[in-house]
């Protein structure tokens, strides 16, 4: 099956002339004139990054996401490649409703009509993973019915274990290529389609961003129905909006569109920072609008978490570059272990300066994040920047913010709309509301402890004076056995020497 996976990779690849990405490397380029001589027939008229991109939709869903991905490492793919790679539409045909009905059962153990009221055959959604059909449960409430896509786990492992040897052949082949650890990428990338492959994993996820904004004016997110929910199928709450990106029918329903770009970029802050828990997938199909304003979040999927330490580090950057504080900055990489110990604070500043400078005092139509992150990442290769993996998922959704907001509201200062959120995030954290935090977080934890407090010294008093005691005993059993050794070499020799004088009595 590998083989034959990997003998189509490779047709496609030569069809569309991506030989060219490993042939303009020194230790393969000999055999450059050959394939050209071979190929010669391929008419290669269009850009590397517009074959690449039809390259991986030719190869399948999978493929498709992993490209989706590599759009957002600007890091690891020269710019008109992300660029063109950022047009991937995951749309896939959808399977046939027979295999939808048969995994229902399957589950359920009993025939569909006995589960649902109504169910809609045609799926609403389709896409590498799964599909969605509408329903309506016995009692009245409409929802929405997710089910994974039959046979589609075998098909991803033989292609991530691909895609783990295309990695390993960057590591070899760039000189690069360790620092922007690919096969970490890949890791991250196959963390999170096994993350998708488990649809009660991500009812769990809907779960938690439900809790996290329960009540919220800003973002509805869709009520999970566990009784009906397994490994291949996920129910939860019907939502009926407008898609975001549909921007003229939501000026009709009177959505004010500059509060609503604001609201986004407020919602995204503080998945990241208050909660560290935040929707990475975040494209406009994924989003849906209230007639009075609300965001309506779907497909649970791809989340990502933060600890707290990237929420520090990643705070302390943002309100940085908001002051302009580039030392800041430089010293946040420096702390963070990010690059060397022996790093000049006072070069890497000069470089972040050069390239942030120029963004600021302009509105958003005016600033593409997607190239002050090449730029970004081209200085942070001078200074041997480590690459974060698990920070991949958080620029990708920057990005995706990023287009939100283009299309929403050119004129959205993405600065002034974050920079009171972050300050505010950071007094909590680190001024005196934060000891206040702490304080009641740790007070029932010290109540329980006070009391332990006279046993706890005794123990420890005694447990010192045992091991007192064996450290005692273990230093006699070391001076023993040294005894023995030394008492062994004076036998010895006393040995040799008997029987020398022996010899030497008989001659």
């Amino acid at each position: 099956m590998k083989l034959l996976r990997l003998a189509r990779i490779l047709t496609v690849g030569l069809r569309f002339g991506l030989e060219e990405f490993f042939l303009g490397h020194e230790r393969v380029r000999p055999l450059r004139w050959l394939v050209r001589a071979t190929l010669f027939w391929r008419p290669l008229a269009e850009p590397r990054g517009m074959r690449l991109r039809h390259a991986l939709e030719a190869l399948g869903p999978i493929f498709v996401k992993f490209g989706q991905m590599l759009s957002t490492r600007r890091d690891l793919v020269p710019l008109d490649i992300a660029d063109e790679l950022a047009l991937l539409q995951d749309r896939v045909p959808p399977f046939p409703s027979v295999e939808a009905v048969a995994t229902l059962e399957k589950l359920y153990r009993k025939p569909l009509a006995e589960v649902f009221a109504e169910f809609d055959s045609t799926p609403v959604a389709s896409a590498s993973v799964a599909q969605v059909h509408f329903a309506r449960l016995h009692d009245g409430t409409a929802v929405a019915v997710k089910v994974l896509r039959p046979g589609i786990a075998p098909v991803i492992a033989h292609d991530v274990s691909l895609l783990y040897a295309a990695a390993g052949l960057v590591e070899k082949l760039f000189a690069d290529g360790r620092r922007l650890r690919p096969q970490e990428v890949v890791a991250e990338f196959e963390k999170h389609l096994e993350d998708e492959l488990d649809l009660m994993r991500e009812a769990a996820n809907c779960s938690q961003l439900r809790r996290n904004f329960r009540d919220s004016p800003l973002l509805l997110v869709p009520g999970v129905y566990w009784d009906y929910c397994g490994h291949d199928v996920m129910v939860m709450d019907r939502m009926d909006g407008i898609p975001v990106s549909q921007i003229e029918r939501l000026r009709e329903a009177g959505v004010d569109i500059p509060k609503l770009a604001a609201a986004g970029v407020e919602i995204f802050f503080t998945q990241v920072f208050r909660d560290g828990f935040f929707h990475a997938d975040m494209h406009p199909g994924n989003i849906l609008v209230k007639p009075d304003g609300q965001y309506i979040a779907l497909d649970f999927g791809i989340m990502g978490t933060l600890t707290e330490v990237d929420k520090q580090y990643l705070a302390r950057n943002f309100l940085a570059f908001f002051r302009r504080d580039y030392k800041g900055v430089a010293l946040a990489h420096l702390e963070s272990g990010w690059v060397p110990a022996g790093t000049r604070i006072d070069e890497l500043e000069a470089a972040v300066r050069a390239v942030c400078e120029p963004v600021f005092d302009r509105p958003l139509k005016d600033i593409s994040f997607g190239r002050v992150l090449l730029q970004l990442f081209q200085a942070s290769r001078r200074f041997n920047v480590e690459i974060q993996p698990q920070l991949v998922l958080l620029q990708k959704t920057l990005l995706n913010i990023e287009g939100l907001g283009r299309q929403l509201d050119p004129e959205l200062d993405l600065w002034k709309t974050a920079k009171p959120f972050l300050e505010r995030w950071m007094n909590e954290q680190l001024g005196w509301r934060a000891l206040v935090k702490n304080l009641q977080t740790e007070a029932p934890k010290w109540a329980a402890l006070l009391p332990q407090l006279p046993r706890l010294a005794h123990q420890a008093l005694n447990e010192n004076r045992l091991a007192q005691v064996e450290a005692g005993l273990t230093l006699m059993l070391h001076q023993q056995h040294a005894r023995n050794r030394w008492l062994g070499v004076i036998a010895g020799l006393l040995a040799i020497l008997a029987a020398a004088t022996l010899y030497f009595n008989l001659r």
